[in-house]
């Protein structure tokens, strides 16, 4: 349970639910293409003019069904997935100047009704017992979409998360004004409805074994994600009001009482989309003065070109080619700016560094046996089932270096779960949900 007294609460929604009428307004735009650019768009392969057009003619049930089956985090990735680079931004209405559709919009009304109703979990058909049992490390969305999907076909599967709150990334960085914590967690209730056991205070290594896990389970899935925030390498940086934004942001989300204080100015240096997000978020609680410091130009940036465009309507600034050398304080070591090394100085009473993360922890990796990383230092394992070295290990999401998005994590717990079926003999039908959308 999320404490209620946490900053983010005071951060509204920007995109607020339909309301039944809204949503059959928009579902009845779809054109409901055959061989849908938006399908293809999506990574999970959710039939989205199938789910749009249940919508339509009132079948809120089989609209949730049908985006369940292919993405059991749907919820989540409708609030939270750039639909504008993904499905919206294939949708055939943007070649005839018409407004795109509001895919993630419908998707998120779908299923938050069955979220309301409280048959979510009924939706999907669950298969007996089986006798097998599998292992999720981390209880981000790649292990809970494989967890799900496992227990769907009848497997015992049990998540293991270090933290005291389940949800990976939706929990603790996930920007506040696309998703609260509590959206997060009604969707880990969902996977728990299905029969998932998610164990939390619990960190390999130290709680539990590696050894262990794999004594007592037939196959392991490790989706870890990533380390701590990567940091700038300068003098002063470990100081007072200097943080890594991931940091900051899960303290903004989880922290009981949390408070920025009387800031005036703020500085967030990165180019990527967590520093969008931070800057943002500054922004949107009433920092005066943010800024992004990015080291090179707009053009070479990583983040969404439509999450900056929303950044600056919101006042924040873009400073290009701003390389931080030093920090400069006051006598009493309160920040006081950031020196760039080409003589400019930035004013902030707070700095967020935003330029990556670390991956994956090598003590959680050291017990599994023929686990390697990649020459990038992910887990490596085969993109096709997330299989590693060891043909009992199983991985996905960030720490593969591959699913950078939640969307593209739940594709890897999904085909870690179809690859378990099929090395412990678990024979799937076509029509089973580990099977819905791309393969």
């Amino acid at each position: 349970m999320a404490h209620a007294d946490r900053l983010e609460r005071t951060l509204p929604d920007l995109k607020p639910p339909y309301t039944p009428g809204q949503a059959a307004a928009e579902a009845n735009r779809c054109l409901y293409c055959h061989d849908a650019p938006c399908v293809a768009a999506c990574p999970t392969g959710i039939d989205i003019p199938g789910f749009i057009r249940k919508i339509a003619t009132d079948n809120l049930k089989g609209s949730a069904r049908t985006i369940l089956s292919a993405n059991l985090l749907g919820y989540s990735c409708a609030r939270v997935c750039p639909v504008e680079v993904l499905c919206a931004g294939a949708c055939v209405h943007q070649h005839q100047g018409h407004e795109t559709i509001a895919i993630g919009r419908l998707q998120r009304h779908a299923i938050e009704a069955a979220f309301d109703r409280g048959d979510a979990a009924t939706l999907l058909r669950r298969r007996p017992a089986n006798g097998k049992k599998v292992a999720c490390v981390g209880a981000g969305p790649a292990s809970l979409a494989c967890a799900g999907y496992l227990a769907l076909e009848g497997v015992a599967v049990t998540v293991f998360e270090k933290r005291a709150l389940p949800g990976g990334l939706n929990t603790t960085g996930v920007a506040p004004y696309k998703m609260h914590v509590e959206g997060a967690l009604r969707e880990v209730e969902l996977v728990r409805d299905l029969g998932v056991t998610i164990r939390t205070g619990v960190e390999i290594g130290r709680t539990v074994t590696p050894a262990q896990l794999l004594a007592e389970h037939d196959a392991v899935f490790l989706g870890v994600g990533l380390g701590a925030d990567a940091k700038l390498g300068i003098a002063g940086e470990d100081g007072p009001g200097v943080s890594g934004a991931t940091a900051w942001i899960e303290r903004l989300k989880n922290e009981p009482g949390f408070a920025l204080g009387d800031l005036l100015c703020a500085v967030v240096v990165g180019g990527g989309n967590t520093a969008i997000d931070a800057a943002r978020e500054l922004a949107n609680l009433g920092v005066p003065d943010v800024t992004i410091a990015y080291r090179r130009t707009e053009a070479d940036m990583s983040g969404y070109a439509h999450e900056l465009a929303h950044a600056r309507e919101e006042g924040v600034r873009l400073v290009e080619r701003a390389v931080p050398q030093s920090f400069v304080r006051g006598a009493d070591g309160t920040l006081a700016a950031v020196l760039l090394a080409d003589g400019r100085r930035l004013d902030a009473d707070l700095v967020l560094v935003a330029i990556g993360q670390a991956k994956p922890d090598a003590s959680v990796l050291a017990g599994f046996d023929g686990v390697a990383r990649d020459p990038k230092g992910g887990i490596a394992a085969d993109p096709e089932t997330g299989r590693t070295g060891n043909p009992r290990v199983y991985a996905g999401g960030d720490g593969t270096g591959v699913g950078e998005l939640v969307v593209t994590a739940v594709q890897d717990g999904k085909r870690a779960a179809r690859a378990i079926c099929a090395q412990l003999g678990i024979e799937l039908a076509p029509d089973a949900p580990v099977m819905a959308g791309h393969r």
